[in-house]
């Protein structure tokens, strides 16, 4: 395993081509995926161990990425911290009763939250087993400040207009809420790690709402800790979505392995913001995958040489879109498969 592409990648060795995976990759573009999902709701999906490892294994198989990320999601954080979550179909996440006062903050369940994630860890070693070395898995978790956007807010949003005015109108109780996110955060993704995973991914996609001030302050101190905390077990990507002007911050001040990046920002002035010190990822707009796959393969290599094949793990800027057809997905990883170092 530490021979795999991904991996050298990520300690910033020699490769001959980068590493390929797509952020939301085992989803809705996949027939088999849909078929699961007409019989089986979401959570059902999420925490039944047996279904998650399927679904993990599909774009593996069909796909030919370089790396699995374990089928979840971010909300089962809150979800063991006692919060009600409920997937509403073509609506996405609904809490029912948020965090608003010190009361509900207290209120939140802390020591034993990621002991009842146990049918993740448990997924997690049905993938490792089936996967038997084929290509490393990736687990993850939500930012604490994205797991707080829908814990104040209640449903996902466009600005997030409440739970950012929660942070600045109250920033101790944000405060206090952030933290106990990062306590739960740090405890699952160890577990994760025991567990099996071989890289973990800290997604924070809404931390691009935040001005460059406000992350520093909502953000960036929390990042900052789950990194340090698991960058001595497992690699660490990071995924601050939005926030390119943070780039060169983490890179000099996380143990992070590795930063990605959307399609809002060059590859070039990623690298530049960075000083070619850490490995970058990213950042193919999904949209493009509606290009012909030729044009998606000369795209694809024009990007990896703006990027540099070296410390680069190919990715999508964000999650792949559930339109974007299987020939295409497949037409963008094998782009980066055959793609040689002149």
């Amino acid at each position: 395993m530490q021979d795999h592409l991904l991996l050298k990648a990520l300690r910033g060795e020699p490769v001959q081509r980068p590493p390929v995976w797509m952020m939301r990759q085992a989803g809705r573009y996949l027939a088999s995926y849909m078929e699961l999902r007409k019989k089986y709701d979401f959570f059902t999906r999420v925490q039944t161990p047996e279904l998650a490892c399927e679904i993990t294994l599909q774009p593996v198989d069909q796909i030919g990425v370089d790396a699995a990320i374990l089928f979840s999601d971010i909300l089962v954080v809150p979800q063991a911290m006692g919060l009600e979550v409920e997937l509403v179909e073509h609506k996405g996440p609904y809490l029912p009763k948020t965090v608003q006062t010190k009361a509900d903050i207290a209120a939140l369940e802390v020591d034993e939250a990621a002991e009842r994630l146990h049918y993740v860890y448990d997924a997690i070693k049905l993938i490792k087993n089936a996967l038997n070395n084929r290509v490393p898995l990736i687990g993850f978790a939500g930012a604490p400040f994205t797991i707080l956007c829908y814990m104040v807010e209640g449903k996902g949003s466009k600005n997030f207009d409440s739970a950012r005015q929660f942070c600045i109108s109250k920033p101790v109780e944000a405060h206090s809420l952030l933290t106990k996110i990062t306590q739960v955060t740090i405890d699952y993704l160890k577990r994760q790690v025991k567990a099996g995973a071989d890289v973990v991914q800290v997604f924070d996609s809404w931390s691009g709402l935040l001005s460059p001030t406000d992350f520093n302050k909502f953000a960036r101190p929390y990042l900052i800790q789950i990194a340090d905390a698991l960058s001595v077990h497992v690699p660490v990507i990071l995924y601050p979505k939005g926030s390119w002007y943070a780039l060169a911050d983490l890179a000099k001040n996380s143990k992070a392995a590795a930063l990605g990046v959307d399609w809002c920002i060059s590859p070039k002035t990623a690298r530049e913001l960075t000083g070619g010190t850490i490995t970058l990822q990213g950042n193919f707009d999904p949209a493009h995958l509606h290009l012909t796959p030729d044009q998606i393969r000369e795209e694809v290599h024009q990007m990896i040489e703006d990027f540099g094949p070296q410390r680069y793990i190919a990715n999508l800027g964000h999650g792949i879109t559930p339109d974007v057809p299987v020939d295409h997905a497949r037409a963008f990883v094998e782009a980066v498969k055959e793609y040689r170092i002149h």
